[in-house]
This record gives structure tokens, sequence and C-alpha cells, in this order.
């Protein structure tokens, strides 16, 4: 019986991962920057212009939303750690998506190297 780690390590030898260091360059050329991650996650802080998508909904939103349905669209994922998103890059490709990478280290990668983290305004109650 395969482990989610087997999963995510099968996954990895298909994805291109991109390491932070280059990744301010790759979200600038990116068409889509997706938070794979949960809802929770994405409240508590994201990568500024990342739209989430968590991984369990990813195939639904894409085949259903026209502005993503475009194969040779440049899509860079990031989750966590990098495991939901390399499961999220494989879906993708297997969709026919053409040009899917994904952030090494995930979101715990780009803020240990100190990249600015957004997080969504609460709305006033007054």
């Amino acid at each position: 019986m395969k482990t989610a780690h087997d999963l995510v390590a099968a996954a990895k030898t298909h994805v291109q991962e991109i390491q932070v260091a280059e990744a301010e360059q790759a979200i600038r050329e990116a068409d889509v920057l997706v938070d794979v991650r949960e809802a929770d996650e994405f409240a508590a802080g994201h990568v500024a212009g990342a739209v989430h998508i968590s991984r369990g909904m990813l195939e639904f939103k894409f085949s259903a939303n026209p502005a993503l349905q475009a194969r040779d669209l440049n899509i860079l994922l990031y989750c966590k750690t990098s495991g939901r998103a390399a499961l999220a890059a494989v879906a993708l490709h297997d969709m026919g998506y053409l040009n899917v990478r994904s952030i090494a280290g995930g979101f715990d990668a780009w803020t240990a190297a100190g990249k600015p983290v957004a997080k969504p305004e609460a709305p006033p109650f007054e």
C-alpha cells in the first residue's frame, strides 16, 4: 500500500519545482499563482497575488472557470511544504495543462526566507 509520502515523492519526480530565490520572478511571469492549502491556512497568511483553490477542489475549479481553461497558462502553485502542490501539479498536467510549476518548500520556505506575507483584511464591524 502506498502512503501519502509515497504519492508525493512520485509526484515530485514529474513536477518542476522552483527555489524560493527564483519565486518572485516566477510569480511575476505566472498567469496565475495558486495557493492549494486549506481556507484557514490561506486566511492566516499567503503570498500576495495568490488565488485560493484548495487541493481538494482544484480540478473542479479549473474545469468550471473559463479564465483557467487555456492549457498554455503559466501556473505556479504552492502549499505549506510542497507536497500538496506537487500532487496538484500532477493533476493539472493530467488535465492537459502544459506550464505548471511549484515552489520548492512551499509557504514555509517562503516565510523562512523572510518574504512578504499578505493577510486578508478583516471587515469593519462598526
